[in-house]
């Protein structure tokens, strides 16, 4: 063992080398550092240098994956969130519905994302490269996956052929939107439930 080794002590960080990374792994650690700051102390706090600081990366580097700060804070918010928004398909389309809006419902009430995505959908308001990515990254890739969903249920004979599944996503996760934008209503589990139960349902008399 050298001694440069015995003298370091257990656990201390070990720098990197000076050598090129591959761009998978710096893009990676980018949007982890990106997301993680982003929920830690949302977008007034967000900005490329402090995301280049964390992630130890140039400026530069930022801006040639990301035209704005908007941009990459979207990406970073996705980084972060991917994993609780998968869609599962178990077969029994109640079932999956309302374990995916349910989990949608919990990230948005219960951790920062809500606060966050709220923030991006504001910004993109008036940052044209921002509302491009969020429709193009996140919004639309999100409703094909339901869409896809909601087909395959139409496909298995669970749901009316007649039936729009477009329309289906909207009155699911646009309620969740409006009232997280919007909050008149709170923003709850059970609410989750009753808008699948209602959809599924009908509400003719």
């Amino acid at each position: 063992m050298t001694a440069e080794r015995e003298a370091r002590p257990t656990g201390a960080p070990v720098r990197r080398g000076r050598g090129r990374r591959p761009a998978d792994e710096v893009r990676a650690e980018v949007l982890a550092a990106a997301g993680a700051l982003l929920l830690r102390e949302g977008m007034a706090a967000f900005t490329i240098e402090r995301v280049a600081q964390e992630a130890a990366v140039s400026k530069t580097t930022l801006y040639k994956w990301w035209p704005s700060r908007g941009t990459l804070a979207l990406d970073g918010y996705f980084h972060a969130v991917e994993s609780t928004l998968a869609f599962p398909d178990t077969g029994d389309i109640r079932a999956d519905l309302t374990a995916q809006v349910r989990a949608f419902v919990r990230l948005l009430a219960g951790t920062s994302a809500g606060r966050v995505i709220a923030e991006l959908i504001g910004q993109a308001q008036t940052d044209p490269a921002l509302s491009a990515a969020l429709l193009e990254r996140y919004s639309g890739p999100r409703r094909d996956l339901a869409v896809a969903r909601l087909r395959r249920a139409q496909e298995q004979g669970r749901l009316r052929a007649d039936a729009d599944p477009r329309i289906l996503v909207d009155q699911l996760w646009g309620a969740c939107y409006h009232r997280l934008l919007l909050p008149n209503e709170p923003l709850t589990e059970e609410f989750a439930a009753r808008l699948v139960d209602n959809l599924l349902r009908g509400v003719a008399a």
